[in-house]
Parts: C-alpha cells; sequence; structure tokens
C-alpha cells in the first residue's frame, strides 16, 4: 500500500462520484489503518443516455433524472462530511452537445463540481480500481469494462498497464442499435458481431503481442452475471464482500446463451438482475461471449472494483 496522501486525516471520509451513461454512483470513504473502509455506497439508474446516446444528446427527461440524482448525492455528502469531493463523468457527458449545460446546471444547483475525464484516463482509473480488487497476477490479463457508452480494454498485468482504449460501444449504444426486438433475433446478434469485427482491429493488433491468461469483467453486467449463477445454484452471494469472482467457463457461457433468447418479462424475473440492467445486460453478453470466442479465453474474471474505486485510491493512498 503507497503511503497516505498527508492532506487527508485518516479518519475523514471522502467521496466519489462515477457519472456514467446508465447509472450515477455515489461512493463515500476513509482510510482505516492501511485499508480503505467503504461507508456508503448508493446507485441512481438516471439512463443519461435514454432516447439519445447515438444522436450526442441528454434528452429532457433524462437531464432531469440527473439532476435530481446530484441532488440526492449532494445531500448525503454533506451528511457525511466529506473533507473532498470527486466527481467524474465518462462517455455520455463527453460527447452529449448539452454536456457541459448539465454541469452548469448541477453547479449551480448544488454546489457539486463535474469533471469529464476522457477515455484515456478513465480506462486509467479502472486499472487502478481493478488492481485494487486483487485478481491482477504477473500474467498479462484484459481487462474489459462494458459502460453504457464506452467499452475500455486494458492489457495489463498486477505492476503495469501495456495498452489502453476506449471504444465508443458501450451497452446503451449496442442496444439501440441492434436490440429494437425482444428476444433480440438471430440476424441481430450476427450484426452485432460484424459490427464488433469492423471496431476492434485496434484491440486485436494489440493483443497479439501478449499471452493473455484471463479476461477481467468489470463490475456492472459481470456483477449480475455472477449474482444470477449464484443464486440459481441456491447460495447466498453478497457484492459487498465479494470483490471478485472465478468464473466457470461453461457456466457462464450457458448463462450468455440463455439471456439471448430471453424476453423483457424474464430477465425482470430473474433474481440477480437489477432493474437497470435487464435490457443492456444482453448485448453485454454479446460482447463478452465475442471477446471470450475472439481471443480464445476461457479464464474469466469479475471484478467488483472499477473507475470509482480507482479515484479513490488516488484520493486516499
Amino acid at each position: 500500500m503507497p503511503d497516505k496522501n498527508p492532506h487527508l486525516n485518516n479518519s475523514t471520509p471522502v467521496a466519489v462520484m462515477d457519472l456514467g451513461t446508465n447509472t450515477f454512483h455515489l461512493l463515500i470513504a476513509e482510510m482505516q489503518g492501511d485499508e480503505i473502509k467503504e461507508i456508503h455506497h448508493e446507485t441512481e439508474a438516471v439512463k443519461l443516455g435514454e432516447g439519445g446516446i447515438n444522436k450526442n444528446i441528454i434528452q429532457p427527461e433524462a437531464f432531469d433524472r440527473g439532476i435530481a440524482a446530484m441532488h440526492k448525492f449532494a445531500k448525503t455528502i454533506e451528511e457525511h462530511k466529506t473533507q473532498k469531493v470527486h466527481a467524474i463523468a465518462t462517455s455520455a457527458l463527453r460527447n452529449a452537445s448539452n454536456g457541459k449545460d448539465f454541469i452548469s446546471e448541477v453547479k449551480k444547483q448544488t454546489g457539486l463540481q463535474i469533471k469529464i475525464i476522457n477515455g484515456d484516463r478513465e480506462a486509467t482509473y479502472i486499472y487502478e480500481g481493478i488492481k485494487a480488487s486483487g485478481c491482477l497476477s504477473k500474467s498479462p490479463s484484459l481487462i474489459m469494462d462494458i459502460g453504457g457508452g464506452s467499452v475500455e480494454f486494458i492489457i495489463c498485468d498486477h505492476h503495469q498497464i501495456y495498452w489502453k482504449h476506449s471504444f465508443e460501444i458501450g451497452a446503451a449504444r449496442l442496444m439501440d442499435k441492434f436490440h429494437q426486438q425482444d428476444p433480440i433475433p438471430a440476424a441481430s446478434v450476427t450484426d452485432l458481431c460484424k459490427y464488433l469485427d469492423e471496431k476492434l482491429p485496434l484491440l486485436f493488433d494489440a493483443v497479439k503481442a501478449y499471452n493473455l491468461t484471463s479476461l477481467i469483467g468489470s463490475s456492472g453486467a459481470f456483477e449480475s452475471f455472477a449474482e444470477v449463477i449464484e443464486t440459481e445454484k441456491g447460495h447466498k452471494f453478497n457484492l459487498k464482500t465479494t470483490p471478485t469472482y472465478q468464473f466457470k467457463p461453461g457456466e457462464l457461457l450457458q448463462l450468455i446463451s440463455r439471456l439471448q433468447v430471453s424476453s423483457h418479462q424474464q430477465r425482470a424475473e430473474t433474481k440477480g438482475i437489477i432493474p437497470v440492467r435487464v435490457d443492456m445486460i444482453v448485448v453485454a453478453a454479446l460482447i463478452t461471449r465475442y471477446m471470450m470466442q475472439q481471443l480464445k479465453l476461457d479464464d474469466v474474471i469479475m471484478s467488483t472494483y472499477s473507475l470509482k474505486e480507482g479515484v479513490m485510491v488516488g484520493m486516499l493512498t
């Protein structure tokens, strides 16, 4: 563990907001000895990209949901008397023509200052978060973070990043393009895979230089995959106490096949899939299978740690 930030008191909490395309997260934590201790974590399903993700605009209803979530976060932050606050915005606000208007309105109404980061910085934070989860080894792995607006790929080990890139092929964008009917038609699955073939040559060229041993899925849909699998086995599964999870390839691929042919109602009734992921989990599952097949990787690991934990590590250590 690196030396603690000398500007922060050991017992004073700090807050990180991860303002994504689909969900807004608030994480409040503090240092306890050499460990980062979570105090509060909440998620708001703002669906900021709904109806406008591929038009690069935040629609009025989504804009209002985002503002309401920020008011709620501001109240919680004040109640916990946090010493420092970072609000990080990614793909939706990065690309929306009215993203700056949203940031200005949040500042005006709540006093919170949002910082937009580029895809490169986003990938770095994701790496730092996953590194903190302890699932990286001395062998090269590929991290995949499937967001609503973008997907980050990072080739790395527990010492360093070798290559990283952010692609604007997030689940909300792909759902808007390919998941128009439910269940998703077989032809749309084929079209989706062809689209990924067109978008990811840069990634496939990069991985040739490394003997990848595992695919690490960063939070999001991967949490739902793990929760569904374990719940259906009759096991109690708590994401707060399970920072990493090793998938059995057969179980994961079987679940992905089920999700592909499922209806909205079937997914909504599946224990382990939270409401905000009921629709986007289909394309997230298809991307996951596509990457496993393209890279011939059966070793898939889930990390509940991601961008917000990566930002937190930098604030507290």
